[in-house]
């Protein structure tokens, strides 16, 4: 049975100061692209990851923001009136340049703000009090850099290190960085696909690529940021490098081992700041069950695969000596929904190394999809209704139960709700319920920043401007990431 010690995480009703360039308010960013809306069921929420739907978007890679218009849904405490929405379709895709000219002379305003943060009283769950939950629960609130080294092309690339930006416009600086880190967050995920940046059948990454990544990794960790770096967009067909089916098991075997050897081998000397995940979202990319898990054969091949592929960088990232041998690092199941983790199939790897549980779940959920991501779908949130709660409310308490309750952390990788009409207000109520939730069984949040800040988009910070655009979701997040006992 589950044991509750009784804590209150509560924040008072507040009124926040916005932090320039929009009055509390929305703006809009390039990027998002409809993707496959996901079904899943086996009840609960449904799963899918933003990144599906920023795939087919190399079109529109802007950054742009428009400023301006309030969200004036009101946050309303009866049960029938708040709901979950979600949102794909594509961006616009205004000029760079002209929007810019508009944040420029905006940011100099700084309005009172109309949101409010809620007070979300939940209970603290009984949290295993081991050293590796402490660090887990110690990256205390991530964002995940969106569509940035993630980003690829797999045809008509001249320059490899184009990538960074064939998905957003803006090259991520020292600048940028330290923003992130300013405006409250302690980890920074930054998603990395290597298959654009690699030669030979060896899969041997580019010097330069490589330099790349680790420069963004130090100025995150000089500036006393934990890190996590990972195996990102390298599982579709056209990449040619890994792909979670007894067809392909052979190759993917032999790409995830050669670029985790050489990760590893250039990162062995860093700290427990850096945080090394073996594989964005395994999944059968293009198949029927892509986004969600039947009884199939084909799902389940695809999960004993996963399984064999997180044991061999888990082995590998273990035998290459240094700080590697006591590296946090994080495993996914079937596309790194709770439900891919919670699956009979799914075997958690085992660790060559006595460690204390230095290996850790990786989760991605947007859950209520219907207001976290599906477009229209709803666009109001009510933190007091079940009917927009309870899928938060399912998924995380099976995580408790199966992994958080055995001493196995989780980590929340990728989560968000993106912008539909400025519903400002709504996604505050969501982010607090979201992160109380999560901190209250012991799991730690990491918002998807795509760089976009447009109708659907998930933007945060605008990099370009280097402020914040959505302040009042940062402090909700903010309020909720820890809590004290009474």
């Amino acid at each position: 049975m589950r044991k509750f010690r009784t804590l209150v995480i509560a924040a008072a009703m507040s009124i926040v100061l916005a932090m320039t360039g929009c009055s509390g308010s929305g703006a809009s960013d390039a990027g998002v692209s409809s993707g496959s809306e996901v079904s899943d069921s086996s009840g609960g929420g449904e799963d899918t990851d933003i990144d599906k739907i920023n795939e087919d978007k190399a079109d529109s890679s802007t950054d742009n923001v428009n400023v301006g218009g309030d969200d004036t849904t009101s946050d309303t405490t009866t049960d029938d009136t708040e709901n979950d929405d979600e949102s794909g379709g594509k961006a616009g895709d205004e000029s760079s340049e002209a929007v810019d000219e508009s944040n420029e002379n905006t940011a100099e305003e700084t309005t009172e703000s109309q949101y409010k943060i809620p007070e979300i009283n939940v209970e603290r769950y009984d949290v295993p009090d081991t050293e590796s939950m402490r660090f887990a629960e110690g990256l205390t609130l991530g964002v995940s850099l969106g569509n940035t080294f993630d980003a690829y092309k797999d045809s008509n690339l001249e320059d490899e290190m184009d990538t960074e930006t064939v998905w957003q416009s803006v090259v991520t600086t020292q600048e940028i960085i330290e923003g992130y880190h300013d405006a409250g967050f302690t980890t920074i995920r930054i998603p990395v696909s290597w298959h654009n940046h690699v030669s030979g059948d060896d899969f041997t990454i580019s010097e330069q690529w490589m330099d790349r990544i680790q420069e963004v990794v130090d100025w995150a960790i000089d500036d006393g940021m934990y890190v996590i770096i990972n195996i990102h967009h390298d599982n579709h067909p056209e990449a040619n490098a890994y792909y979670p089916n007894s067809e392909h098991l052979d190759q993917s075997i032999k790409y995830v081992t050669s670029i985790w050897t050489q990760v590893s081998e250039r990162f062995k000397d860093y700290d427990e700041h850096l945080i090394f995940e073996s594989l964005n979202e395994p999944r059968l990319v293009d198949h029927d069950n892509e986004w969600f898990i039947q009884g199939n054969d084909d799902c389940k091949d695809s999960i004993e695969c996963i399984n064999v592929l997180n044991q061999t960088i888990v082995d590998t990232i273990r035998a290459s000596g240094g700080n590697n041998a006591s590296r946090y690092i994080m495993v996914p199941g079937y596309d790194a929904s709770s439900k891919g983790a919670l699956n009979s199939g799914f075997v958690f790897p085992t660790d060559p190394v006595d460690n204390d549980h230095r290996i850790m779940l990786s989760i991605h959920e947007y859950t209520p999809y219907s207001f976290a991501l599906e477009y229209p779908g709803e666009d109001i949130f009510n933190y007091k209704s079940e009917s927009s709660t309870g899928d938060i409310d399912e998924f995380m308490d099976s995580l408790y139960e199966s992994f958080i309750s055995q001493g196995i952390p989780v980590v929340i990788g990728e989560f968000g709700a993106v912008d539909k009409s400025q519903n400002t207000q709504s996604r505050v109520n969501f982010a607090s319920y979201y992160v109380a939730s999560a901190r209250a069984r012991g799991m730690t949040c990491m918002w998807w920043d795509n760089n976009s800040f447009q109708s659907n988009g998930l933007g945060l910070y605008y990099r370009r401007g280097g402020y914040l655009v959505y302040p009042d979701i940062m402090n909700a997040m903010l309020q909720y990431c820890t809590y004290d006992a009474e």
